[in-house]
């Protein structure tokens, strides 16, 4: 039983490899995540417990100490920590009302990356990606295809595509194939 608990996790999309010319797709690296509801009174409490200050305006996000909060709407975060950090815990001790969830082992991402990621990524998303609407920082929760996704703007030129496990090959697939199309 201690050997399945050490395991490390596995991502869904280990070994996989896609892009072209300009775009790279990386499967990003295992990660906790939580998905977090809370009012406005317990933001304070819960910033200071993770470490990382919640966003509170719509499609932004917050970034420290290897943390990232994205705001998904007025009382609701998805939380990423990808060193290893005890997100349930710190919440735990944040000494407010919440409803955190561990969804570590439901949601994987893709790293979608270079000068055609928004052309790739808009072959199966229908937002406006361009940096003046969508600039660095920017959260949605949208779709990718036929599945849900949380986007998450890290870069110029660079995007985390946020999805379930069961649904990552599908938008791995996807985005391969959109990525050959933003070569041409």
């Amino acid at each position: 039983m201690a050997d399945l608990m050490a395991a490390s996790r596995k991502s869904v999309l280990e070994g996989a490899h896609g892009g072209s010319t300009v775009v790279r797709l990386t499967p990003a690296v295992p990660a906790e995540r939580i998905s977090l509801r809370a009012g406005a009174d317990a933001v304070a409490g819960l910033s200071k417990a993770l470490g990382v200050k919640l966003p509170v305006k719509p499609k932004t996000s917050a970034s420290a100490k290897g943390r990232r909060a994205l705001w998904l709407g007025p009382d609701e975060w998805l939380v990423i920590d990808e060193q290893g950090g005890d997100l349930m815990a710190a919440c735990a001790e944040a000494g407010v009302v919440h409803a955190a969830t561990d969804v570590s082992n439901r949601n994987t991402a893709i790293v979608v990356s270079g000068p055609g990621a928004e052309n790739t990524l808009n072959a199966g998303c229908p937002l406006d990606l361009s940096l003046a609407i969508f600039p660095v920082g920017a959260v949605a929760r949208t779709v990718l295809g036929k599945i849900e996704i949380v986007l998450y703007r890290v870069d110029e030129e660079t995007f985390r595509v946020e999805c379930w496990r069961s649904f990552a090959e599908y938008a791995f697939g996807l985005l391969a194939e959109a990525a050959e199309d933003a070569a041409a």
